[in-house]
């Protein structure tokens, strides 16, 4: 703390520069008397003590308190809203534990009618599923998810550090249905890392997924299963990928149709789809989904 030596000799605290520090930040705010006060302080204009008195008597309840002194005690939800909120702005890219975390919460919070239609994939399992050692034993536990039953399979992908979203669409209906079309979607929130690259991986794992099932649909067929790359919103920086995914997955859940036609493609995916306001939002609400 700084301290300087007066007339007599005395050490007294240096509060005139930490009131002069104080006075110019005040200064910006011009909405009650206090502000007046460290604006004339700060320009260097002087005021006595009578002046002072002055203020103090016919402004004695300032109008803005630069929430020192709150009316109420801050909610609980408030104050959750606001340590999110810090975690959204300090985050570093989601790892995979944390991303299953918030994915649980919010799967639970889905209607039982919504988790009727969809199933999901787990995160980790398309990376493991590219391992040889590690392959047979992902087909395996995918068999059990009985995807071919269902209308949309959600299936989250972590590769080269970056998060995306693969969605398959009524994998189990005829390849000849135009009301009920097979397809994937790749929602990618960083398209300049070029999303395509994954193509002929998701064409594999999905010819492994049909082989596994023992269905007799043809290669040619299955390799010609559209593969859809619609335009989203964009991460404005290298770390929100799989906060994005989870947007994904929150809208397209509640925004699905009942029949995914490529007629009506992309339907609501488009870069203007939600924005990065809405996202944080979400994102602030996530933790309370599972309470």
């Amino acid at each position: 703390m700084g301290m300087r030596k007066c007339d007599g000799g005395t050490l007294l605290h240096d509060t005139e520069s930490r009131l002069a520090e104080a006075y110019s930040r005040l200064s910006k705010h011009r909405s009650c008397w206090k502000h007046m006060l460290a604006s004339l302080y700060s320009n260097g204009k002087k005021i006595n003590k009578q002046q002072a008195a002055e203020f103090w008597r016919y402004n004695s309840i300032p109008q803005c308190f630069l929430g020192t002194f709150p009316s109420r005690k801050r909610s609980k939800r408030r104050k959750h809203e606001c340590r999110i909120a810090r975690v959204i702005k300090e985050k570093k890219r989601l790892d995979s534990r944390e991303f299953d975390r918030y994915f649980q919460n919010l799967w639970r919070s889905f209607s039982e009618d919504k988790r009727t239609s969809f199933t999901y994939l787990d995160s980790l399992w398309f990376y493991w599923y590219m391992k040889a050692s590690s392959k047979g034993k992902v087909l395996t536990w995918i068999k059990r998810k009985q995807i071919f039953l269902k209308k949309y399979v959600l299936v989250p992908i972590v590769c080269w550090g970056h998060w995306s979203l693969l969605i398959f669409c009524h994998l189990g209906e005829s390849f000849e249905s135009k009301a009920r079309t097979p397809c994937m979607l790749l929602l990618d929130s960083l398209e300049m890392a070029n999303p395509r690259r994954l193509e002929p991986d998701i064409r594999k794992f999905v010819l492994d997924i049909y082989r596994s099932e023992g269905r007799d649909e043809n290669k040619k067929l299955i390799y010609k299963i559209p593969f859809l790359v619609p335009k989203v919103p964009q991460q404005s920086n290298g770390e929100d990928c799989g906060i994005y995914v989870l947007y994904f997955i929150n809208l397209f859940v509640k925004e699905a149709p009942e029949d995914f036609s490529i007629k009506d493609y992309p339907y609501f995916m488009n870069q203007h789809w939600f924005s990065p306001q809405c996202m944080d939002n979400f994102f602030a609400e996530l933790d309370l989904f599972g309470k």
